[in-house]
């Protein structure tokens, strides 16, 4: 029987050329495998007509997008995650969904192998193998561009000598890939850190210069998610969309940042993000008035530590996995409303209400009607500062020995 190999395959350049590439290098068949995480553009018919147009003995197309917002972007939020404080996750969280679908795809057409398009010096590459080797530990990975010396140069040419039905040019300068959570663009012209991003790179975005009036709008939360729009009932994908497109129209979610690859090389990305910046935002003022103090403090080095893992491609790791039952505890009365202006780039909250806040107005109120004991002030600052006092004493006495 001839050997099956499953390719991840985007409808693009290279995954439709490494179908027949593959092919030639190893005399194994192709299935591709197209994932629908919310990203748009073609529809899944056109990118599977063009996977058979290319070679491929089957392709399976996988309409995931509720699944991506519901079981990748909700956790994603309810840890409020930003790697390096910057980057909501864009393309981290899409490969755990896409390997699922690919090891599925394995285990269906008979395939022994899984391969995929990423080069040797991106993040992406270790997202997808290790992801592999949990879900289909007997599966083994190959990467074309990496492992076969697929080159761009080299995938046009093939393209053009197989007359593949791809249209395509080398003038496109950047690499781009983007779902329902976000958009991220590399390489080209943006590789040289002083470079200013031209408008072009932008497509989730409008430019926040000009901006139209601004949108309040009014986002509410039952145990940390997203459930209503304006008072109208959303799933997390539609309130993922709707928030793209009003956010994203006020130029809300664009991100500049050199960040550190797992590899071990400073990569200078930019994304875009509207819906979910919007959404990290309105959350963490949600979580402010919900969440008891010290629970906060410590849910934020977890958030940090959560983003590092998944950035990392361990989405399946047992850390991982203990990390999101500590912070689906904490979303247990993350219910409420958030009211928040998009306007000139910005997402501000200027309102939230909740029947499970912890915050109480009349232990805050300075007026009238104040129920804090004010004279238990200096006993508590006398104790809370009891130990520094000491060791500061300790201090003068050495030194004047």
């Amino acid at each position: 029987m001839t050997e099956r190999i499953v390719l991840a395959y985007s409808g693009g350049l290279d995954t439709s050329v490494a179908i027949g590439w593959i092919g030639e290098a190893t005399g194994a068949e192709v299935i591709a495998v197209a994932v629908d995480v919310g990203q748009g553009g073609e529809s899944l018919e056109t990118i599977r007509q063009r996977a058979l147009g290319c070679g491929a003995v089957e392709a399976y197309v996988a309409d995931a997008s509720d699944e991506f917002a519901n079981e990748y972007c909700m956790p994603t939020l309810k840890a409020n995650a930003l790697y390096q404080g910057h980057y909501p996750l864009v393309s981290a969280i899409s490969r755990p969904v896409i390997v699922k679908h690919l090891v599925k795809a394995a285990r269906e057409f008979g395939a022994t192998t899984v391969a995929h398009g990423c080069t040797g010096k991106g993040n992406d590459q270790v997202r997808f193998e290790v992801g592999i080797q949990t879900l289909g530990p007997d599966l083994k990975c190959i990467a074309p561009v990496r492992d076969l010396a697929l080159t761009r140069d080299k995938a046009i040419a093939f393209a053009e000598e197989k007359g593949l039905p791809i249209e395509t040019t080398k003038k496109n300068p950047y690499s781009i890939d983007q779902n329902v959570w976000g958009r991220a663009v590399e390489t080209g012209y943006l590789e040289d850190i002083w470079n200013a991003p031209t408008k072009d790179i932008y497509d989730y975005t409008a430019t926040p210069e000009f901006p139209p009036a601004p949108d309040e709008v009014t986002i509410s939360f039952e145990a940390g998610v997203p459930v209503a729009i304006d008072g109208v009932r959303v799933t997390p994908l539609q309130a993922i969309k709707e928030l793209n497109r009003r956010a994203g129209a006020q130029g809300v979610g664009r991100i500049d940042v050199v960040e550190d690859r797992l590899v071990g090389i400073k990569s200078r990305e930019i994304y875009e993000a509207p819906g979910a910046m919007a959404l990290i935002t309105a959350h963490k003022h949600l979580e402010d008035i919900t969440i008891e103090r010290e629970q906060a403090r410590f849910k934020a080095t977890v958030g940090q530590r959560w983003a590092e893992l998944v950035y990392d491609g361990q989405w399946f790791s047992p850390l991982k996995r203990s990390l999101d039952a500590f912070i689906e505890d904490t979303q247990r009365y993350v219910t409420g409303d958030i009211r928040m202006v998009l306007h000139g780039g910005q997402a501000i909250v200027n309102g939230r209400r909740s029947e499970t806040s912890l915050y109480d107005f009349d232990l805050a109120t300075y007026d009238t009607g104040d129920t804090f004991d004010q004279s238990m002030a200096r006993g508590f600052i006398e104790l809370w500062g009891m130990s520094a006092k000491v060791a500061s004493g300790r201090d003068i006495r050495v030194a004047g020995k």
